[in-house]
C-alpha cells in the first residue's frame, strides 16, 4: 500500500503526533508499504526523525494563522487556514495512486478531510478529543476510558472506530522487552532509580522543577536519568542545575532507546502524553503531572485504574516537598502500580492497527 501521513510537531504542541505516526509508519513499512510525510516547517518539527526511519517527508511552508469562532480549538497550531493547508496537500500528492491518508492533527476537521479524502481510496483520522466532526474511514482514539459512543454524532454511519490502549501505537522494542520487565518489577522492594521525562519539548521546564523537588530530599543515594527531546529549549538549564544535585544525575536528549531506560529504572516521573502506554506496557510505575489540557482524561482514566499517582503542576511550584512524599506513597504501593499499569495495554497495537488497513483491501 501506499500512505501519506498529514501530522505535525512544533515547539507548541510538542513531538507527541509525529511520534505515534511514525511508529505506525514503521510497522507498516515493516509489512513492506511504502509511507509519506507531509509536515508544517513549524519550529521544532524534527523532518530528521522522519528521515531517519527511511521514510520521505515533504515540508509545506511556515506561516500564521488567528482562527475564527466556531473553528477547532487548535486551529492556531495548523500555521495556516485549513483550505491553505488542504490545497497545498493536494497539490503535493497530484497523480499519485494512494491507498490511505492518514491525519493526526488537533487543528483538522470534517471540512479539510472532505476537501482531500478524493486524492487516497481511504482516510484514517488519528484523535484524541472526540471534540469536533470527522469524514473519514477509520479511526483510532488509543486514549483509555474512551469509548465507542463518544464518536456517535462525530463519525460517518460507515466508519469503523478502534478505540482504547489495545491499539495504542507502540514502538515493538516496548512489547519486547515487556515480559522481562515484569519480571524484574516482581522483586521491587525499593525505589532508588527515577526516570524525569517531561515529554520532547517541556516549553514551561517542569524538568528543572521535577529535579528542584527531588534535590530537597538530599540524597546522595538516588539515581536520576533526565530525558529531553533533540530541540528541548531547557536543555542547558537542565543540565547546569543537574550538575550541582546532590543525588547522582544524567541527562540526556533525542534517546532511542526509552524501553532499555524504562525498564532499568524504578519508576517514571513524567508527561501524559503517549508515553503513558510504554510505561504501562513494562508495567513501570509512574507519578504524572498534567502539561496541558487535552491530558487530564487520560491521567484521570490511568489514575482510576490504579496504574498511575498524579501530582499537579500549581503543587509542584507552590509545595515542592509533597513530591517526595508521593513516592514514598509509591513506595509502599509498587507492586499494586506494576500490576495495574501492566493491565492496561500489551505493546502490539501497531500491529492491530496495520492489519485493520490493511483489512480494507482484503
Amino acid at each position: 500500500m501506499n500512505i501519506v501521513f498529514r501530522v505535525d510537531a512544533s515547539l507548541q504542541m510538542g513531538t507527541g503526533h509525529l511520534m505515534r505516526c511514525l511508529t505506525l509508519a514503521n510497522c507498516l513499512q515493516a509489512q513492506g508499504h511504502h509511507c509519506l510525510f507531509i509536515c508544517r516547517e513549524h519550529p521544532g518539527a524534527q523532518p530528521e526523525l522522519i528521515q531517519g526511519a527511511g521514510h520521505r517527508v515533504e515540508l509545506l511552508p511556515q506561516g500564521c494563522y488567528e482562527p475564527h469562532l466556531g473553528e477547532p480549538s487548535h486551529a492556531s497550531w495548523l500555521g495556516a487556514t485549513w483550505e491553505q493547508d488542504a490545497e497545498q496537500v493536494l497539490a503535493l500528492l497530484q497523480g499519485q495512486d494512494l491507498h490511505w491518508l492518514v491525519v493526526d492533527h488537533y487543528s483538522l476537521d470534517q471540512h479539510w478531510e472532505r476537501k482531500v479524502r478524493t486524492c487516497a481510496q481511504h482516510l484514517m483520522v488519528i484523535d484524541d478529543l472526540a471534540d469536533r466532526v470527522h469524514c473519514c474511514d477509520l479511526l483510532l482514539d488509543q486514549n483509555l476510558g474512551r469509548q465507542a459512543r463518544d464518536y456517535d454524532a462525530l463519525l460517518p454511519s460507515t466508519a469503523d472506530l478502534l478505540v482504547g490502549p489495545h491499539y495504542a501505537l507502540l514502538r515493538p522494542e516496548f512489547a519486547e522487552r515487556r515480559e522481562a520487565s515484569l519480571v524484574r518489577r516482581t522483586h521491587l522492594r525499593g525505589i532508588r532509580k527515577i526516570l524525569v521525562t517531561m515529554g520532547g519539548v517541556d516549553i514551561d521546564n517542569v524538568t528543572e522543577q521535577v529535579l528542584g523537588a527531588l534535590d530537597l530530599s538530599s540524597d546522595a543515594n538516588l539515581e536520576i536519568t533526565v530525558v529531553m527531546g533533540s530541540k528541548a529549549p531547557w536543555l542547558a538549564s537542565v543540565q547546569q542545575y543537574a550538575a550541582s544535585m546532590v543525588s547522582r544525575v544524567r541527562v540526556l536528549r533525542g534517546v532511542g532507546n526509552m524501553a532499555e531506560l524504562m525498564n532499568d529504572n524504578d519508576i517514571c516521573i513524567g508527561a501524559a502524553g503517549s508515553t503513558s502506554w510504554e510505561r504501562c506496557c513494562l508495567g513501570m510505575p509512574a507519578i504524572l503531572i498534567c502539561l496541558a489540557d487535552n491530558q487530564r482524561g487520560v491521567i484521570a482514566a490511568l489514575e482510576q485504574e490504579g496504574a498511575i499517582r498524579s501530582f499537579d503542576a500549581a503543587k509542584l511550584r507552590e509545595c515542592p516537598q509533597s513530591l517526595i512524599s508521593l513516592m514514598r506513597e509509591c513506595q509502599r504501593d509498587v507492586l499494586e502500580l506494576v500490576a495495574k499499569a501492566a493491565k492496561v495495554t500489551d505493546g502490539l497495537g501497531a500491529q492491530r492497527v496495520t492489519e485493520k488497513m490493511e483489512s480494507f483491501y482484503g
